[in-house]
């Protein structure tokens, strides 16, 4: 029978990189061939400042999301 606990399942985050990665080089090929290098320069400069803003982001989130947790079982009596 079903013992309600879900089963393990693997890790795709090292396939999904790899897949992002092949899909931005043919991408920045095209837009190199068509409009040349400054370009894909350009974009790749705003790709990297828009991950590390994502990432400022989800540790300022994950910072101030932390006291609440804390908070949580102080209020319930640390049960």
């Amino acid at each position: 029978m079903n013992d309600g606990h879900p089963k393990r399942v693997e890790d795709y985050t090292n396939a999904n990189l790899f897949l992002i990665l092949m899909n931005l080089l043919w991408i920045f090929g095209v837009i190199w061939t068509h409009w040349g290098l400054f370009p894909v320069l350009v974009l790749a400069v705003a790709l990297n400042h828009v991950i590390t803003r994502a990432g400022v982001v989800r540790a300022r989130r994950m910072l101030a999301d932390a006291p609440r947790a804390a908070g949580a079982n102080l209020q319930d009596g640390g049960r």
